[in-house]
């Protein structure tokens, strides 16, 4: 009997799980999509005010776009199989347009002359051509692969590429303010704030996810899923780069006469 009872808790955990699951899937869906595309049409009337073309948040946004579309299905066979490439195609891409917010911010700061006059739009369109590119090869890779383990060890090693480097433009930026006497107060806290959520999500929502596959494919278990869970939210989190991006991101974070 005390088996029998055993056997049916554990039966019940997958079906507890999945119940959570969908839970998180169609609650960030619910969310998620509204909210992306009112960023998205806020960024097109920003780009109408300001005359500036902020191209790497709104592909960010687009690849949040594509992988939050996939939510909803709950399919099986060669179909699930597509979605959860499609998946990952908006993952990877949604890793490495935040890259490039990074980069651009750090170059603000640490390069401001040559940012200047090499700020180009045909440069970022070119730069997120690239971007678009890389998913269809990684994808491609894991299409290629042999087992699944491999697949995901694979998979886990091209999302942490982008740690380091997120890591090294906040610290660039951060010791480049820190002797930087003609960068405005407001335009401090914009910057740090935009590096500041782009790493946090990152860390918070991404790795976790990223050490969840590195762990089933050296270990070949694939029940620990806490890390897919976490990664759900990620698009709730990008549409706020679109304060930081506004004037009025100087409301969001402290002065540093407040603060003293």
């Amino acid at each position: 009997m005390a088996g029998e009872n055993l056997y049916n808790v554990t039966d019940d955990i997958p079906s507890t799980w999945s119940i959570v699951e969908t839970v998180v899937q169609w609650t960030t869906f619910s969310i998620g999509f509204p909210l992306i595309c009112l960023s998205i049409y806020a960024m097109y009337f920003l780009v109408r005010a300001d005359h500036i073309a902020p191209v790497y948040v709104i592909n960010l946004l687009i690849a949040d776009l594509i992988q939050i579309c996939t939510r909803p299905f709950n399919l099986s066979g060669t179909w699930k199989l597509i979605v959860m490439f499609i998946e990952f195609f908006g993952i990877s891409a949604s890793i490495g347009f935040m890259v490039c917010v990074a980069l651009e911010r750090y170059l603000v700061i640490a390069f401001p002359l040559w940012y200047r006059f090499r700020r180009n739009i045909k440069y970022s369109l070119i730069m997120s051509s690239v971007i678009w590119v890389i998913p269809f090869l990684q994808i491609s890779m894991l299409y290629l692969t042999p087992t699944l383990d491999t697949k995901l060890i694979l998979f886990a090693v091209n999302l942490l590429i982008p740690f380091p480097l997120l890591v090294f433009f906040l610290a660039g930026t951060l010791k480049a303010l820190s002797v930087s006497v003609s960068v405005p107060a407001v335009e401090r806290r914009r910057i740090i704030g935009t590096l500041a959520l782009v790493l946090g999500n990152y860390t918070v929502l991404f790795l976790p996810l990223i050490i969840q596959y590195l762990i089933s494919g050296v270990t070949g278990r694939h029940n620990v899923e806490i890390g897919t869970l976490l990664e759900r939210f990620s698009p709730l989190v990008d549409p706020l780069l679109y304060v930081f991006m506004r004037k009025g991101a100087r409301t969001l974070l402290p002065s540093p006469a407040s603060t003293s």
